[in-house]
């Protein structure tokens, strides 16, 4: 199975492109300064000479649309087809006291992400765009979401509570 794992943030979109077959890594990469006057694209296959270029985009469905280009590249492509993309995972910064678990990508999900925008302003809208950008160019594959939140959840009180009363 290839899944393409996404980390959306403020200004920036990571990748990573997995084999889970082969439990290889296909492809990854960067492309940061998203929104900047200089946006950059930085690209690794496993068997080339990394690259690194200057883009032309203005938001996260742009990168997501580089990032893919190059996926099925002649010269550096590590897919014949985006078809071959069978899932998809997002980081998501928070989901609040809602999701505890990674999550299969639905409209609830998302209005969760939406209401939790003003706990993670810089970081869900951006996470929001990538999933709604992998909606659009992979239609019908499964997008998962994995939530930060999800593993302070999971944490101890005794890990998480800090050295001061707890009426402060």
């Amino acid at each position: 199975m290839k899944v393409l794992v996404l980390n959306a943030g403020s200004s920036s979109l990571k990748f990573t492109l997995f084999n889970t077959q082969q439990e290889s890594v296909l492809a990854k990469g960067v492309v940061e300064r998203i929104g900047s006057d200089q946006p950059c694209l930085e690209y690794q296959h496993p068997e080339k000479e990394p690259l690194e270029e200057q883009i032309s985009i203005n938001d996260h469905t742009e990168a997501l649309n580089v990032i893919c280009n190059r996926l099925v590249s002649e010269d550096y492509g590590a897919l014949s087809s985006l078809k071959e993309v069978e899932a998809i995972g997002h980081r998501v910064v928070h989901g609040g006291e809602k999701i505890s678990d990674s999550v299969l990508v639905d409209q609830d999900v998302k209005q969760t992400i939406v209401d939790c925008c003003s706990l993670a302003p810089l970081h869900n809208p951006p996470n929001l765009n990538g999933i709604e950008a992998c909606e659009d160019t992979f239609p019908g594959v499964p997008n998962v979401a994995v939530f930060d939140t999800a593993f302070h959840q999971s944490m101890p009180a005794s890990s998480y509570m800090y050295a001061l009363p707890s009426e402060l």
